[in-house]
């Protein structure tokens, strides 16, 4: 498994470079932020993607000279350690801290790839950390990870059946019809242009 992801990890530092798990640009950097499309894949042809979104609608979306393409696998709570670098959507909890959306385990050659916390857009008031794992115990709520990041600590708790994947491979011959997909993209004036595709495969779909 070592192996695999050392492997892995090569291919797609590259891809995932990719903003999908980077922090925002700087506010005064309007044209470098990232949009997202989250959907499913109706067709794929050529240069073009054309996806339902989430909130119903279809868009075409085009494809960057360099987009890529990758997956995610499905992983356990058990499998964060301390060390592991994580991407980790949260939502504030009603009794104080976050709990988590999901958690995306970042391969080793990956680790420090986007690292901070800041807003996200998988639901209203969600944020993204990007950080290094501290411990993870159980407690009496459910498991909770301390991780740090630009010297800060964040506690947030993985309630069961919270999405817990990593990275894999993909190919194009992956997006048909159906598929789940998450992109990241630029805005532009004719519509989103992705840079990356994270699809769903063999029954794992990215939670990001």
């Amino acid at each position: 498994m070592k192996t695999f992801f050392a492997t892995l990890a090569l291919g797609l530092t590259g891809i995932l470079s990719m903003t999908a798990f980077a922090a925002p640009a700087h506010a005064e950097d309007k044209k470098a932020v990232p949009i997202h499309v989250r959907g499913s894949i109706v067709t794929y042809a050529g240069s073009t993607l054309r996806v339902k979104t989430r909130e119903g609608e279809t868009v075409d979306v085009a494809f960057a000279d360099d987009w890529k393409v990758a997956s995610v696998a499905e992983a356990k709570v058990t499998d964060i350690k301390p060390g592991d670098f994580v991407g980790i959507a949260s939502l504030p909890k009603a009794g104080g801290g976050d709990g988590a959306l999901e958690v995306l385990i970042f391969p080793p050659a990956m680790k420090g790839l986007g690292e901070g916390s800041y807003g996200w857009d998988l639901k209203p008031d969600s944020s993204m950390t990007n950080a290094t794992v501290a411990d993870a115990v159980k407690g009496v709520d459910g498991r909770t990870v301390t991780v740090t990041y630009h010297g800060k600590e964040k506690k947030i708790a993985i309630p069961d059946g919270t999405p817990v994947v990593t990275i894999a491979a993909a190919a194009k011959d992956d997006l048909v019809p159906g598929a789940v997909v998450f992109i990241t993209a630029e805005k532009a004036a004719t519509g989103p242009i992705a840079h990356q595709v994270v699809v769903g495969k063999n029954g794992v779909v990215p939670p990001m």
